[in-house]
Formats: C-alpha cells, sequence, structure tokens
C-alpha cells in the first residue's frame, strides 16, 4: 500500500449506502456509473463494515461516487458529504453557469 492509498478513507457498506442516499441512486445507478456489477454491490452492502473487496472494485466506486460530487471525509467520525460545487459537474442537474 502507498502512503497515497493510506491517506484514503475506508469504505464501509455504510459509507457507499450514505453516498448514495445523498444522490438519491438506486444500486443500479451505482454499478452503471462504476462498472461494478450489482450482484458485486449488494454483496458489499449487505455486509456490514469495511468494504471485502479487490482494489480495483473499491477504486471504480470511489471514483464513480466522487466523480459526482461526494466527499469521503476522515478522521475520528468517518463521513461522506456531497460537495457544494457538484450541481456544476452533474449534467442531470439542469443547465449549468
Amino acid at each position: 500500500m502507498s502512503s497515497k492509498d493510506a491517506k484514503l478513507p475506508i469504505l464501509t457498506s455504510e459509507l457507499i449506502r450514505a453516498a448514495r442516499a445523498l444522490l438519491r441512486w438506486e444500486q443500479r445507478d451505482l454499478a452503471e456509473a462504476s462498472a461494478v456489477s450489482l450482484a458485486t454491490i449488494k454483496r458489499l452492502e449487505a455486509t456490514r463494515g469495511i468494504l471485502a473487496a479487490h482494489r480495483s472494485t473499491l477504486m471504480a466506486l470511489r471514483r464513480a461516487l466522487e466523480s459526482v460530487g461526494i466527499e469521503f471525509t476522515n478522521g475520528s467520525a468517518p463521513g461522506v458529504r456531497l460537495r457544494t460545487d457538484a450541481k456544476k459537474k452533474d449534467p442531470g442537474n439542469g443547465p449549468g453557469p
């Protein structure tokens, strides 16, 4: 694991579900955006805690969520939030500036 990877917040099933809720995404939406199978997403979200998956799967999920405005927070209370500039980057939210 590189020092860059060590700085990334650990992904848990709870964080993935919370991120989807902020986006109002179904599991199918995340599967399409990340190119991770729907069955894999269902399996990962069904188990509480840290996701047990290949690094490439975790990175695909993270990239898909971050690309539409999700920010994973770190620290003593990990969580997720929607970036304030997310609407500018998401073409589904209407016309941009």
